[in-house]
C-alpha cells in the first residue's frame, strides 16, 4: 500500500475532506435552520438605519441596550446592527466610557 493512497481525514471518499465533516458535504449536526439546529427567525433590522440616526455617545439609554451587564459590547449577530453602525456604535460606547457616562466596569466589581 502506497503512503499517499489513503484519505487524510475522515474515512469516506469525497465530501468535505475536513475533520468532523460529513461525507454528503452538509457539515455537522445542524446549524441555524438545519437539521437538529434552532429554527431560523427573521433577521433583526438595524435600529439606527431604520430611524435614520447615528450612534451618539450622549444617548446613554440607547447605548445601554448594546452593552451587557458585565460591560461588554454585544456582537452584531445578537443586535442586528449593520457593520458600519456596529463600528460607530463601539466608538460611541468607548467615548461614553471615557467620559464616565457609561460604567467601564460592572457594578459588582466596583467598590
Amino acid at each position: 500500500m502506497e503512503r499517499n493512497s489513503r484519505p487524510r481525514f475522515g474515512g469516506g471518499s469525497g465530501g468535505s475532506g475536513g475533520p468532523g465533516g460529513r461525507a454528503d458535504g452538509f457539515g455537522g449536526p445542524g446549524g441555524p435552520g438545519g437539521p437538529g439546529g434552532r429554527p431560523r427567525g427573521r433577521r433583526r433590522e438595524c435600529e439606527f438605519t431604520k430611524l435614520g440616526i447615528l450612534p451618539d455617545y450622549k444617548d446613554i439609554k440607547r447605548l445601554q441596550k448594546y452593552v451587557t451587564a458585565q460591560g461588554k459590547i454585544l456582537p452584531r449577530r445578537r443586535t442586528g446592527v449593520t457593520a458600519k453602525m456596529q463600528r460607530r456604535l463601539s466608538i460611541a460606547i468607548k467615548r461614553a466610557r471615557h467620559l464616565a457616562l457609561l460604567p467601564a466596569a460592572p457594578s459588582h466589581t466596583r467598590a
